[in-house]
């Protein structure tokens, strides 16, 4: 079996993390809700991004993203909310855009934001962005002419399934996201109050910290 590593993502909807808890259990990494849309941050992403890298987990920050308003501005928006303390560090995870709705656009209206959503935050951040999605939504953008030029991105995969469906195109993911803490073998961890998000990362710690 090929090595996995574990983690979790979260948002205002955990509450308050006992983050030194979440690192003396098999949780490697997390990701953490920072921005949505252009105008709305997470009110505990300061105090999860902060207490996550105290506890010496490797850490990741996302924005759910809303087509229906400007990309750019989400994307700035998003960057300034993430480095208000500085930028991402070598040891932080890639940036990621959380893609699951068509906001009332069309796919290819999505798609073309899409692109230009990311081209921004890459020369923000200075890193490529990844991008998180599932099959199903996926599947009405897929088949675009644009979509190739994805290929080569990280894809961070929602599928509570044991068998996941890797949507074009895409040939593998890098974090798959296995459950929402009940669903497909998820389990309890240790720091975090209720179910949270559970994912794997293709590899081993040390692959992880490639990343950065």
């Amino acid at each position: 079996m090929a090595v996995q590593t574990r983690g979790i993502d979260v948002s205002h909807y955990q509450g308050e993390v006992d983050w030194p808890s979440v690192a003396g259990s098999d949780v490697v990494f997390c990701f953490i809700k920072a921005t949505e849309g252009i105008a709305y941050a997470d009110p505990l992403f300061r105090a999860n991004w902060t207490g996550s890298a105290a506890a010496g987990l490797r850490r990741g920050a996302y924005h759910f993203g809303h087509a229906g308003s400007d990309a750019v501005a989400q994307a700035r928006f998003f960057y300034n909310t993430v480095s208000a303390d500085g930028t991402l560090g070598t040891a932080d995870l890639p940036p990621v855009l959380d893609l699951e709705t068509l906001d009332g656009q069309s796919p290819a209206e999505v798609l073309q934001w899409t692109l230009a959503f990311l081209s921004e935050t890459d020369v923000l951040f200075g890193r490529e962005t990844m991008i998180y999605t599932d099959a199903g939504f996926w599947q009405a953008l897929q088949a675009l002419p644009g979509c190739q030029a994805l290929a080569s991105r990280p894809l961070w995969l929602a599928a509570y399934s044991a068998f996941p469906h890797i949507p074009p195109p895409w040939s593998s993911w890098t974090f798959w996201q296995y459950s929402d803490g009940s669903a497909n073998g998820g389990t309890p961890v240790p720091g975090v109050a209720g179910a949270v998000d559970q994912n794997w990362f293709a590899g081993s710690i040390a692959q992880l910290g490639s990343l950065g």
